[in-house]
């Protein structure tokens, strides 16, 4: 077996598994590629499994039109033509197995994870073989990253940070010299730093204004543009990563008061969402000091605690924090105890955002975010200073 398939086979026998079976159809499970080191170029038309076994060797079940699909990862295959043929394979490679993990989700309560459709899952089961989650396995082989790939995030992070301090700058300028500037325009302008530092993104910046960032995922469009005044209240949410194959993103949230005094109102709520957001911070960082799990549900319901406990548990409408990896939400454990529950530990040499907020349609909205990740049983802030109070950007100005 190849190195990857050894290491699968030792974390199912870890977690008291007969096997792992991996199976795709037109590329609807990207996680399985990733996990068996497969490309996903050429024609991906038909069926495939790939049953990976704690002990005893891998089998691949593929159709007879593409019966060179998983020749990269060299293991036994049977080659199917018909349907019949495929189930009867099927049977042949599960005998004797009793529980099994497949990419797929109870209930679909982490979707990042759930590839597998139900009718397949249907089709194993009938067999009599006992499905359950892979969640545990995929966050071990495809959210862990390597020590090249956090420096990429650290480096990501820092730059980022810059381009924060950077764009209030630019805002304040404007604003002083009353050049023209809004919510677009900024957008923009951060896209040109990226793309100046040689950072990419899937999705352009949130430049959020007064009542905008009241909605967790504004979006300026040129139909919705705010012009940008003193005055006026900013959120800045930006998230990229360098341009590498296996680049990490980085992702920070902001905000700013275009003016020298900071409204009471806006003050007292960003204090609550800022306690919130290091209540997470403290949990995660003490727990990973001790040597103790830390489950995904858990920091979340450490941010929640405080802002519901401030009496506005019902304007944080979105979980605290999510995975982070080559895209800019992964396949990892996220901090969540509302959208989902997720129980998963966060583990080491992962990385997740801490982000909660709180939203006052019609008002203002406040989220502070940033990256933590967990290294050789530490659990590190990225891109510190954290955010201690909103940015008044003309206080020099004035």
């Amino acid at each position: 077996m190849t190195p990857r398939l050894d290491e699968i086979a030792i974390a199912l026998g870890n977690a008291q598994l007969d096997g792992w079976l991996f199976y795709d159809f037109r590329l609807s499970d990207p996680l399985a590629y990733r996990i068996l080191g497969l490309s996903e170029d050429g024609i991906a038309t038909r069926r495939w499994f790939c049953f990976v076994p704690a002990r005893g060797t891998p089998r691949a079940i593929v159709s007879a039109v593409e019966a060179h699909r998983l020749d990269a990862i060299a293991v036994e295959k049977i080659v199917y033509r018909s349907h019949d043929e495929m189930i009867g394979a099927l049977r042949k490679v599960l005998e004797g197995v009793r529980r099994i993990a497949m990419d797929y989700s109870p209930g679909c309560a982490i979707p990042y994870v759930s590839r597998v459709d139900a009718g397949t899952i249907e089709l194993v089961r009938a067999i009599g073989v006992e499905v359950v989650s892979a969640a545990d396995l995929i966050q071990r082989f495809e959210a862990t990253l390597t020590r090249e790939q956090l420096e990429s995030h650290q480096r990501a992070a820092h730059a980022l940070r810059s381009i924060v301090d950077e764009t209030f700058s630019e805002i304040a300028e404007s604003i002083s010299a009353q050049r023209s500037i809004s919510e677009v325009s900024v957008q923009e302008s951060v896209m040109a730093r990226f793309a100046a530092r040689g950072l990419v993104t899937h999705a352009p910046p949130i430049l959020a204004v007064n009542e905008h960032s009241a909605d967790p995922h504004y979006g300026p469009t040129t139909k919705h543009d705010r012009a940008i005044r003193r005055g006026d209240f900013i959120l800045l949410d930006l998230w990229a990563k360098e341009t590498g194959p296996d680049s990490i993103y980085a992702d920070f949230t902001w905000v700013a008061f275009a003016g020298d005094k900071i409204p009471d109102e806006h003050a007292r709520v960003f204090k609550i969402v800022a306690d919130a957001r290091d209540a997470t911070v403290d949990l995660v960082q003490r727990r990973v000091a001790a040597g103790d799990a830390v489950s995904g549900r858990e920091a979340d319901r450490a941010a929640r605690s405080v802002i519901e406990a401030a009496g506005f548990g019902g304007a944080f409408v979105h979980r605290t924090g999510h995975s982070i990896g080559r895209e800019v939400h992964g396949t990892g454990a996220n901090l969540d105890s509302l959208e989902t529950l997720d129980d998963r530990t966060l583990i080491d040499r992962t990385c997740f955002s801490v982000e909660p907020g709180i939203y006052l349609p019609g008002k203002f909205g406040v989220r502070s975010e940033l990256d933590m990740t967990i290294e050789n049983g530490r659990a590190i802030v990225s891109g510190e200073p954290r955010q201690s109070e909103i940015v008044a950007i003309l206080k020099e100005a004035t």
